[in-house]
């Protein structure tokens, strides 16, 4: 039976996987990346110069929120009992000072701070080292989450485990056990919401020029667009991890996107850029299957991504040109695979129709913001005063895409692929209804932050598709 500790006996508790699920090193690596990548040519020399080195020198130029940091809730209540039973909660941390101190002030349950500051890394056996100088053989609690805790624990008179009942098991063998925290566990659903695999839906944009030119049933086409919708979704999901791990800051902010996998630390980050990494790689390999053209129009669609996420997202104007491009080059990569020559008429189309989905896609993220009281939306280059020059501008983008449809239907090019082009007519109006309901849907509030995957699941957009469909496939 776990035995109660004095008022007064001192309680040390580990920052990194055990306070938070994150470790804090990382995700100012992170930070780092994004707000000055030219200093990652610098971290060979950092390195060797030791961890503890290395953590000041990374801390000095990149900062994290500690405040948007995920906590351990039901840790954290039970640290508040203690200290509320007289005990002096110590934050006893491998972390650079910088970090631990502004977590402490931030929470404001521990009385002192134990940290890296540039000499020894304190971890393993230099934080038992130091415990034990200070607080003296068996004279500490200490609440741990890794193998490495162990050192630490031998020397404890008791052991808080924050993780599975494994590493509690071996604690027990080393002291005597105290409570145990279930370790937050990923699980292949997680890397399945991280990826976003229905986010994959974008990429049948692959197959519309295949479609439009009436050669979507050739095997030839219809397998290396297959092949194709792959390596861009392998692509796109890998572009998905790394841009969530860029932007946990942000996202911690935001009422949705704080459930995130990696925002809420229920996935590791540094296993993020791994399993990102490695997903491009496949998609590489995939690509190479189909074509050089191919290649060349994926590595344009990750370089503009990459230059979208760590610039150009905060560019009022720019970032909503560039997802609409990003979209576009779905279309251009459909006909690379595919053979088939993009028309004049589906890239203007295009251009103009995911301009306003993008507008749409800002528009609610700065009118959530708005309706919770805040002037902008976190990580945009927008204001709350800003909403109705958006508005202006994406009805407008709408509407002109719909023109151009009009004017292809009334064009040679079309009277060439169809054996009857009237009914197509049909298609302008149904049109012109689906984007005017999906801007008063969204001037409402009531727009999903993706307007593609608001029209997937929404059953009257759903329904405007089926009749679209059921015209063309009439007309030819």
């Amino acid at each position: 039976m776990t035995a109660s500790a004095p008022a007064g006996f001192p309680l040390c508790v580990d920052l990194d996987g055990t306070l938070t699920p994150i470790d804090t090193l990382h995700e100012t690596l992170l930070g780092l990346a994004k707000q000055s990548p030219s200093s990652l040519l610098a971290l060979p020399g950092w390195v060797a110069q030791g961890k503890a080195t290395f953590k000041r020198e990374v801390s000095a130029r990149a900062e994290i929120d500690v405040s948007s940091l995920p906590y351990r809730e039901d840790l954290l209540a039970w640290l508040r009992e203690q200290r509320a039973a007289g005990r002096p909660l110590i934050l006893a941390t491998a972390a650079h000072r910088s970090i631990a101190d502004a977590v402490a002030a931030h929470l404001g349950i521990f009385d002192e701070v134990i940290a890296a500051d540039g000499g020894d890394n304190l971890s393993g056996e230099r934080k038992r080292a130091a415990l034990v100088a200070r607080y003296g053989e068996k004279g500490f609690d200490y609440a741990g989450n890794d193998t490495v805790d162990l050192k630490v624990w031998s020397s404890a008179r008791q052991a808080i485990v924050v993780a599975g009942p494994g590493l509690a098991d071996a604690a027990s063998q080393v002291t005597e056990l105290g409570p145990v925290f279930p370790a937050l566990r990923s699980s292949p659903k997680l890397w399945i919401k991280a990826m976003r695999i229905y986010q994959w839906v974008k990429n049948l944009l692959i197959f519309v020029p295949a479609l439009l030119a009436h050669k979507v049933l050739d095997g030839a086409v219809l397998g290396n667009s297959l092949l194709a919708f792959v390596a861009f979704g392998l692509c796109a999901s890998s572009v998905y991890l790394f841009n969530d791990l860029l932007d946990l800051s942000s996202d911690r902010r935001h009422k949705r996107k704080r459930h995130r996998p990696f925002a809420s630390g229920a996935l590791p980050a540094s296993r993020g850029v791994m399993v990102a990494g490695g997903l491009f790689v496949a998609a590489l390999v995939i690509a190479l299957e189909v074509g050089w053209q191919f290649v060349a129009v994926l590595g344009a669609y990750y370089v503009f991504t990459w230059a979208y996420s760590l610039r150009f997202k905060r560019a009022a104007i720019v970032d909503v040109m560039m997802l609409a491009g990003l979209y576009t080059i779905r279309i251009i990569a459909g006909g690379a695979a595919s053979g088939v020559t993009v028309s004049f008429w589906l890239l203007a189309f295009s251009i103009f129709l995911f301009l306003s989905l993008a507008v749409v896609k800002r528009y609610a993220e700065l009118d959530d913001a708005a309706r919770a009281g805040k002037g902008k939306a976190a990580g945009r280059g927008y204001t709350a005063d800003d909403l109705p020059l958006l508005m202006s501008l994406g009805t407008a983008s709408g509407y002109a895409a719909i023109v151009v449809m009009a004017l292809y239907i009334n064009s040679p090019e079309s009277a060439a692929l169809y054996a009857d082009s009237k009914p197509l007519w049909l298609v302008p109006p149904l049109m012109l209804y689906w984007i005017s309901r999906v801007w008063l849907l969204t001037t409402r509030g009531q727009m999903h932050d993706d307007p593609i995957l608001f029209a997937i699941r929404d059953r009257i957009s759903i329904a405007v598709i089926a009749m679209i469909g059921a015209i063309v496939a009439f007309a030819i």
